[in-house]
């Protein structure tokens, strides 16, 4: 059994952890300049509803996430079950080069001109509020300016460094 009392936490050990911590998998998604970038995600949540928010966190390393704070806006797009295929996609473990992904669905747009997935549970369109650093990722801060509604299913979610469905 590992020690967890240690002064400094192993990283490795804190990624087991978090792989037993249940995540709605979910797809954030932009575009500028014609450009448009998604990424699957299962660290994002409702900050408060009253101006509606949410917020995001994306790896910082990647340098094509930056577009993100170039366009000022984004979509957090909620998977369902049969989406499975699009997350990992999204997240780069199919080898779908990233240009190609996006044929991967159908996509809308709302209020901001963020990509929304048609059929996803629902996909909360934002305007890009902050952006703050912490540590190895930023966290977007967005303020909900329209949802959509997608066809009831079972959601997507990660477990145990796999998909599972709830």
């Amino acid at each position: 059994m590992p020690l967890t009392d240690q002064p400094f936490l192993d990283p490795v050990l804190y990624r087991n952890g978090m792989a037993r911590y249940a995540g709605h998998v979910q797809v954030v998604t932009t575009e500028f300049n014609g450009v448009r970038r998604g990424v699957t995600v299962t660290a994002a949540c409702s900050v408060s509803d009253n101006p509606p928010s949410v917020l995001v966190c994306l790896n910082s390393s990647n340098a094509n996430n930056a577009i993100f704070a170039e366009s000022g806006r984004f979509a957090l797009n909620s998977l369902a079950a049969h989406h499975q295929g699009l997350a990992t996609a999204f997240a780069g473990l199919s080898g779908v080069p990233a240009d190609e992904r996006f044929s991967l669905g159908s996509w809308k747009t709302l209020f901001t001109g963020a990509p929304v997935l048609s059929d996803a549970i629902v996909s909360f369109d934002c305007r890009l509020t902050e952006i703050k650093q912490a540590s190895t990722h930023f966290v977007m801060f967005g303020e909900v300016k329209a949802v959509h509604f997608g066809p009831e299913a079972s959601s997507l979610i990660y477990l145990d460094r796999g998909f599972r469905t709830l």
